[in-house]
């Protein structure tokens, strides 16, 4: 079964889309990964999603606004699943059906609410193909968080008998998976850490004035000095210490909380704006350090050691970040990138609503409930749009 699975994550600068082969059967292995590709959004609507999902947009025109921006996300949508299509050569007459997590603009679980915008819809018109959404509802509606989703894949890919490892993902969010040797779906354990990149892409692009959207390469980082001082400020946040299950968006570590950051530095006079991006790239690194060294055994007592730190995302790419990460864990501890375990970094996060979107259609389980506190398992995607096309062509 062939499925495109579709992902915008916090920074919103892009859209991820992945084109996998499943096998027909009820195993998932062996998978294929026919083509993975990137999408950019355009500067001014990645500024739109920030503002809105900020609570910056309001008056009368709010709701008019919002439904604009959900029917444009769709169109990209559509147009990121069609590119992927023709980069693997595969006609969309071939592929199952098409699985959009959408743009988050809010996620509130202590509500019980999360939305994601990019018309299903629009997207199913463009491509005829069925595509299933509403990923995070039914988590939240059977009393989860709605996140973190993506630990479902995770365990079905990189869950080892004789090796305890931890899946990170580096996007707007950082993203945590411990997986205990075994491969026992029961001990997973998953939560979203606290901020990875949203809060430095939010300080290079307020720095730059918009001429720069994010720490390429982490340069600045690695230029900068961290100032342990305010660090420390920063790792006081409530949210660090936390127990999982826990997770957080935007609405945290946003345009709100970047400004917070800009003034507190501002007013202490101390350190370039190099400094600020090193500062604010190592308390990724030590929140990240925290959640393996101490919420985990908090969480599980007796805890095996971490043997493996698996990494994706777009922090991988920086090495602040990555040399970060290898000398805050203790020695022994190996840290890899996704791609040295058969997954390209970059494509993770879209290969997991690939492989939830083929679950949903197969009335399969596509969630951990007790990573995200759900009181059961339930076959997620609330939505399935038909498409224009009757029949598919098994692959």
């Amino acid at each position: 079964m062939r499925v495109i699975g579709l992902m915008s994550g916090t920074s919103a600068d892009g859209i991820d889309a992945a084109l996998v082969e499943w096998p027909t059967g009820s195993s998932v292995r062996p998978f294929h990964l026919l083509a993975y590709r990137e999408t950019p959004l355009p500067k001014d609507l990645q500024a739109e999603i920030h503002e809105i999902a900020a609570g910056e947009r309001s008056g009368t025109t709010f709701l008019r606004d919002l439904l604009s921006l959900d029917t444009r996300l769709g169109e990209q949508f559509a147009k990121a699943a069609l590119g992927v299509a023709q980069e693997a050569g595969v006609g969309l007459e071939q592929v199952a059906a098409i699985a959009s997590h959408g743009q988050t603009l809010a996620h509130h679980p202590e509500v019980g609410g999360s939305l994601q915008v990019g018309s299903a819809a629009v997207i199913a018109e463009r491509t005829g193909r069925p595509v299933v959404s509403d990923f995070r509802s039914g988590d939240l509606a059977a009393g989860g968080e709605g996140a973190p989703l993506a630990p479902f894949f995770h365990h079905t890919v990189w869950a080892d008998a004789s090796e305890t490892r931890a899946v990170l993902n580096l996007g707007g969010i950082a993203n945590l998976t411990w997986l205990p040797r075994g491969r026992d779906p029961e001990a997973v354990l998953a939560f979203d850490v606290g901020p990875a990149n949203s809060l430095v892409d939010g300080l290079v692009v307020e720095l730059t004035r918009g001429e720069e959207r994010l720490d390429r390469d982490g340069r600045r980082a690695v230029r900068g000095q961290v100032d342990q001082e305010f660090l420390a400020e920063l790792l006081a946040d409530e949210y660090f210490d936390r127990r999982p299950p826990k997770s957080t968006g935007r609405e945290r570590y946003g345009s709100q909380k970047v400004q917070s950051i800009l003034s507190d530095w501002r007013r202490r006079g101390a350190g370039s704006e190099d400094d600020l991006i090193a500062t604010v790239s190592a308390l990724t690194v030590e929140s990240v350090a925290r959640g393996c060294l101490q919420l985990i055994p908090q969480a599980r007592n007796a805890a095996p050691p971490l043997d493996r730190l698996i990494v994706g995302g777009g922090g991988v790419f920086n090495p602040a970040l990555m040399d970060g990460l290898k000398q805050a864990l203790p020695p022994g501890v190996a840290v890899d990138r996704m791609d040295d375990h058969g997954v390209p970094a970059a494509a993770a996060e879209a290969m997991a609503f690939s492989l939830m979107g083929r679950n949903t259609l197969r009335g399969e389980v596509n969630h951990l409930p007790h990573c995200t506190g759900a009181k059961g398992a339930r076959v997620l995607g609330a939505q399935i749009c038909p498409g224009a096309v009757s029949e598919v062509e098994e692959g």
